[in-house]
């Protein structure tokens, strides 16, 4: 009798750390059938090498062990959203999302539709068991109603729990997928008819058609607490009364080729045509530059994110290796907005700053919230009319300024952050030319020339204005004392260096 060879899976499976043909996977679980239909399609195809294959967070996130094919592990129900930027990128390749009903149908069930909704170049390999299999048999989205699980013990019910969702119909609905169809691997011939489901998705990826969705019922005696041949009955004869076996949709002998797509523009060519003056600089190893992390919060509206923005510029101009991160609530204004710049001489590891050398805290919320992240030997810069009720801890150096005050008597109410960046060059905390400051402004305001002048004008008497009237005191570590009794500023408010 000859020997049937399965292809496209590997010879053996070393997960358990030596050599076995055995899967993981439970006597009558469906995930193997599946697999043995991917593969031997990819095979046939010819697909194998230029195949990546997103595994997802459940019973079938080892699936790199079996399928010979190139494989990523994305975030739990991220696939999609992983696999549309391999597909945009690497445009010659196979992309498969194998997923399961948690992985798709719960956590990941935006990022299906949205990129179903795209029709991103992907075929998705849907499992539908109705349970959580790998975490104990809880309740799934695609649970039946009455259904009971570790999650609904007397049954899933309607009322409270919803009812199971019908994904390929969701799907449907959308203009852009070419090819959706349920199908199910709990008999032969049922098995033969998702063999013809899963090449015919696979092979509208090698035409390069666009989107394929294939939902597979498949069985899962674990999860169902039942015997193999009683969870194949089970899926034939309640499974598909809730999830009928058909074809929604095969667009595929109609669906034109996806056009080619534009040219990736490098980074490069993209700010030499943005239409700024400024030119395009690469930054320069240096190593006796010390790495500099940086915090600006305040309010939304108060220029916090803008002025993380200039310090990032500054330091590009400068040659420096260099990021802005930034972190803000749903509120467009009025809510907390902060941003994190780091600069240095090589490549950045890292871009937050969650133990700045430099805080700016415009609002009394942000300088509590951030003055006890700062490094001893570090600077933070508030505004005049921050109450310190916190102590800064030792070593840092607290920098009080009349920000909003100084912008109102320049006549730029909404530019206390310029002010801010003028303090910053006056004292020298950020390793950067003032030129390189200074500039950093026309590419803040490209769009808005005449108010880069009016900043810039600002930003000279602001920093002169703080020479003049604290550069020559000492700046020395803060006390509660010094904090209370201070009386160093002009101002009147019996706060001004530390």
């Amino acid at each position: 009798m000859a020997q049937i060879k399965t292809t496209g899976m590997y010879k053996s499976f070393p997960r358990s750390g030596s050599d076995t043909k055995t899967s993981h996977y439970c006597a009558g679980c469906g995930h193997g059938i599946v697999h043995k239909l991917i593969a031997e399609a990819l095979f046939d195809l010819e697909l194998q090498d230029e195949t990546i294959i997103f595994n997802p967070v459940g019973c079938s996130v080892f699936g790199y062990y079996y399928l010979d094919a190139g494989h990523i592990s994305a975030a739990h129900g991220r696939s999609p959203s992983a696999a549309t930027g391999i597909a945009r990128t690497l445009k010659d390749r196979t992309i498969i999302c194998y997923q399961g009903d948690g992985d798709l149908g719960a956590i990941g069930l935006n990022s299906t539709l949205q990129a179903a909704n795209r029709g991103e170049h992907i075929a998705v390999i849907f499992i539908n068991n109705a349970t959580y299999g790998m975490t104990g048999g809880q309740m799934a989205p695609t649970t039946l109603a009455g259904m009971k699980t570790r999650t609904t013990p007397f049954g899933r019910d309607p009322l409270t729990d919803g009812y199971p969702l019908h994904v390929c119909e969701m799907i449907n609905e959308l203009k852009a997928p070419v090819y959706i169809e349920r199908v199910s691997v709990a008999d032969t011939r049922r098995i033969m008819k998702a063999r013809k489901a899963v090449r015919k998705a696979l092979k509208i990826q090698k035409e390069n058609r666009g989107y394929a969705f294939v939902e597979i019922i498949a069985p899962c005696p674990i999860g169902l607490k039942s015997t193999p041949l009683e969870t194949a009955r089970f899926c034939m004869e309640e499974m598909e009364a809730e999830f009928p076996l058909v074809c929604l949709r095969d667009n595929s002998a109609d669906q034109p080729l996806l056009p080619t797509p534009k040219k990736i523009v490098s980074v490069k060519d993209f700010f030499e045509n943005s239409g700024t003056d400024l030119g395009i600089s690469t930054a320069v190893p240096d190593e006796s530059f010390k790495e500099l992390r940086m915090k600006f919060s305040g309010y939304g509206g108060q220029g916090v994110l803008s002025l993380g923005l200039w310090l990032a510029e500054a330091a590009r101009i400068d040659r420096r290796f260099t990021t802005w991160f930034p972190s803000y609530g749903p509120e467009q204004r009025g809510g907390a907005a902060s941003c994190a710049v780091v600069v240095s001489g090589r490549t950045v590891g890292s871009p937050d700053a969650d133990h700045p050398d430099l805080l700016v805290a415009m609002n009394q919320v942000a300088y509590e919230r951030f003055i006890g992240d700062v490094l001893p030997g570090g600077f933070a810069f508030v505004d005049l009319t921050v109450p310190i009720n916190v102590e800064p801890r030792a070593g840092v150096r607290l920098i009080s300024v009349p920000a909003l005050k100084l912008a109102e008597e320049f006549g730029i109410t909404q530019s206390a952050n310029t002010v801010i960046l003028a303090a910053i060059s006056a004292f020298g905390v950020s390793n950067l030319s003032r030129e390189s400051l200074l500039s950093s402004l026309d590419a803040g305001f490209r769009k808005k020339p005449e108010l880069a002048i009016k900043n810039k004008k600002l930003f000279v008497k602001a920093e002169t204005w703080i020479k003049d009237q604290w550069k020559s005191s000492e700046v020395r570590e803060c006390e509660s004392a010094e904090i209370a009794a201070s009386e160093d500023t002009a101002h009147g408010t019996g706060r001004g260096i530390c």
